[in-house]
């Protein structure tokens, strides 16, 4: 299996959540059906609120902001301008294996960012990539949140590469109170833009996802 790169018109607009979601929904039953190959969206949100099925009333916003409730597992983040979302819809081996699928979206995840030059790490029980604090509390850089169903994927990876992280000031972001938020641009990558990194974290994903 080696998917193929779809970009959703990065650098011209951002994509309504619902839009996003439903293009999901369409391309994840014609992936189960066979009718269209393993296939993983990369594309920009307008800014939006979403809550997995693991958020607590806690982590909700401050500001009266709308949150959107999915069905993929997590808690709450933010999807915005400045940051790169990617959708894989691929089928998994059979047994199926969350956790491996989630270690291969942080191998792309961590590849990336090695690309712009800034070092991340994994958190044992934490998914995602982060970057190590130092000392002080970690910063998260992507967050990963998938749903299997029928054996195929849905849902997936948010990278920040240059947003606005004050969104986040007014959530518990992934439902995690000791840790900070960071972004590309934030850790120096003076360079990253989401169409530039588009690009590289979409060979990633290929080269992380393709198997016999």
């Amino acid at each position: 299996m080696r998917p193929i790169i779809l970009p959703i018109d990065l650098g011209e607009r951002l994509i309504p959540y619902q839009e996003g979601w439903d293009l999901q929904r369409r391309l994840h039953a014609q992936v189960v059906a066979g009718e269209t190959p393993p296939t993983v969206l990369l594309l920009e949100h307008e800014p939006t609120y979403t809550a997995g099925s693991r958020t607590q009333p806690a982590d909700l916003p401050r500001n009266g902001e709308r949150v959107v409730e999915v069905d993929r597992g997590g808690r709450i983040t933010w999807h915005g301008e400045g940051q790169l979302v990617a959708y894989p819809i691929v089928p998994l081996h059979t047994p199926v294996d969350v956790v491996a699928m989630v270690h291969a979206l942080e191998d792309a995840l961590m590849a990336t960012c090695t690309d712009y030059g800034v070092a991340s790490i994994r958190i044992p029980g934490r998914s995602g990539v982060w970057v190590d604090g130092g000392g002080q509390p970690a910063r998260k850089i992507a967050a990963i949140g998938i749903r299997v169903a029928k054996g195929v994927t849905m849902h997936g990876v948010a990278l920040n590469i240059d947003c606005d992280l004050t969104a986040y000031d007014h959530i518990i972001p992934c439902g995690i109170p000791d840790a900070g938020v960071t972004s590309l641009r934030a850790e120096g990558a003076a360079d990253a833009s989401v169409t530039a990194v588009s690009t590289e974290l979409g060979s990633h994903l290929v080269a992380a996802l393709s198997w016999d």
